[in-house]
């Protein structure tokens, strides 16, 4: 029988968090699934923890692709997936046990012939639990604005993350993820809103939980803000002038602070003024991001943050 959504997860060298994510998605209340985990490159250890599992668990298949970044080996998941739904996964986050169920029913009564469905998630960190996305997009709302813009001083409203993501397979064939070191998600979707017939939807529960741990290496970590304003130039045309503005003066600016480029202020600046076109909101948060320390950014965004309801998110088990 046909699965009705396959379940792509990416992985590397992290098996004990693959096997938390791998056991959430056996436990959805939507049975009728394929679980493709993808090993990006030479990962016997992974091999060795989750091989033995596909004798008892038909549902689960495993694919191991030379190193590529965990984009392309999304798309190689997706090309062996043969369901007409797709979810992604990280291997380092989880999910709610309705999750499918929930996102499989919206997508079906869409408007769009290929909706994109989202979910809130439960973002956990050192520092606390949060709530994300805080808002939903509006109705006539760029993407880009949605995604790369602020209204507030202390918090990033809009959010789309690849754990949540639920689309066609046939929407992923015809926009795969691009081979990039950052910023994969938001040029994914930036790209696939541009098809017509594409919509973006959200489940309005909270049905995956997104660990961010401080002290787990990443890319985010590592980049220089140099490569984040060569991104957003190179994708120019498909962000609105004030998506462009507000990524540089918040998300570049924020790279260029921590990593200490007193140099960059001018120029950031004058990138903004001369090629986007900022709000007085972005000069705020611009002038923040430079004299307010990072981690106590982070303590006034927890601070300020509404707790979650015990009664709406909990535990994925």
């Amino acid at each position: 029988m046909i699965p009705l959504v396959s379940v792509v997860i990416p992985t590397c060298k992290r098996p004990e968090l693959l096997q938390r994510a791998i056991e959430s998605v056996l436990r959805q209340t939507v049975q009728n699934i394929e679980v493709i985990v993808v090993i990006n490159g030479p990962d016997t250890v992974t091999w060795d923890v989750v091989s033995p599992q596909l004798v008892d668990e038909p549902r689960l298949k495993l694919l191991q692709i030379p190193e590529a970044g965990a984009s392309l080996a999304r798309n190689a998941g997706v090309q062996a997936a043969t369901a007409p739904w797709v979810a992604l996964l990280d291997d380092d986050d989880e999910w709610m046990p309705e999750k499918l169920e929930k996102q499989l029913a919206w997508a079906e009564q869409s408007e769009h012939p290929w909706p994109i469905v989202g979910c809130q998630l439960l973002v956990r960190t050192p520092q606390g639990d949060l709530v994300r996305p805080k808002r939903f997009r509006d109705k006539d709302e760029p993407v880009s604005e949605y995604l790369l813009t602020r209204r507030g001083l202390f918090h990033s409203e809009g959010l789309v993350q690849s754990s949540m993501i639920f689309t066609r397979r046939s929407l992923l064939l015809r926009v795969p993820f691009p081979h990039l070191p950052k910023h994969q998600d938001w040029t994914w979707l930036i790209r696939a809103m541009q098809v017509p017939g594409v919509g973006l939807e959200f489940v309005p529960e909270c049905l995956a939980v997104w660990y961010l741990e401080d002290g787990r290496s990443g890319v985010s970590r590592t980049m220089n803000w140099r490569n984040s304003l060569a991104w957003i130039r190179e994708n120019r045309r498909l962000v609105t002038k004030r998506a462009f503005a507000g990524f540089v003066l918040v998300e570049v600016a924020a790279q260029a602070a921590t990593q200490k480029d007193k140099r960059a202020f001018v120029s950031l600046l004058w990138a903004a003024l001369r090629e986007g076109s900022p709000k007085p909101i972005d000069a705020l948060l611009y002038l923040g991001m430079w004299l307010v320390p990072p981690d106590l950014r982070r303590q006034i965004r927890t601070w300020l943050s509404p707790k979650p309801r015990s009664s709406s998110v909990g535990s994925p088990g």
